[in-house]
């Protein structure tokens, strides 16, 4: 298996935090709706991940498998300072010191990689929004997490925060693909030195089979010799 070994190329953040371009997912196909104990085939898909090469893992509390997460993180014999483990709040958004405690006990942890507000949809005001990630900066502060960020915002939810900020989030996860683009978002984060983490890339491939960019698609797998999902990862 040691030969097998993937290198992946790495990102700089603005926060002087790198993190591999290529992340291992504990959400949707290991979504669970509701706690019914730990799932070991997630463990070992994690666990095996980590033997191929991956470093990047990334959890949220609403997909309620961060004690997966951790268990496998325990049992892959890889060491903490190797990993970027990645979590994500918002089903307790309005207690975010307490959520991140409870992130790490799940994920048997002292601390986070990267840390993310999921979504930006809960606030009811700019003041509410602006006072969560006042929060993100003091669990920051604290050496609970390395670096923070957001996920899902458009660009009037960065403008928000970014009024009151102390700390520029370093990245902003959200679906990108072909057929997602987001008009002017992902220029915009990086005129303010905010990465962009994508998920949902394989969409067009896997999601929206039958799509207008299935010929295109076809032609440059087949002429590079990859398959359909390579050509949209890269």
């Amino acid at each position: 298996m040691a030969n097998h070994i993937a290198s992946i190329p790495t990102l700089d953040l603005n926060d002087g935090i790198s993190i591999p371009i290529v992340g291992y997912g504990t959400g949707t196909a290991w979504f669970k709706r509701s706690d019914t104990g730990i799932n070991r085939e997630l463990v070992e898909s994690i666990k095996t991940a980590t033997k191929l090469g991956y470093r990047h893992l990334d959890g949220a509390e609403v997909y309620q498998t961060e004690e997966e997460l951790g268990q496998a993180i325990k049992e892959s014999g890889v060491s903490r300072e190797k990993l970027i483990v990645a979590t994500k709040v918002i089903t307790n958004i309005a207690d975010i010191p307490q959520a991140i405690d409870t992130s790490l006990k799940k994920l048997q942890l002292d601390y986070v990689d990267l840390y993310l507000i999921h979504s930006p949809f809960f606030a009811k005001s700019k003041e509410e929004l602006q006072a969560a990630w006042a929060a993100m900066e003091q669990v920051k502060a604290s050496g609970k997490a390395r670096s923070i960020g957001v996920s899902n915002f458009l660009q009037n939810d960065l403008e928000t925060i970014l009024e009151t900020a102390k700390v520029v989030p370093s990245v902003n996860q959200i679906e990108f693909h072909p057929y997602l683009q987001h008009g002017n978002l992902v220029p915009y984060q990086e005129s303010k030195g905010i990465k962009t983490v994508s998920y949902g890339g394989l969409t067009p491939a896997t999601r929206a089979q039958g799509g207008p960019l299935d010929p295109l698609l076809s032609s440059l797998a087949t002429k590079y010799a990859v398959s359909q999902s390579e050509i949209l990862l890269r």
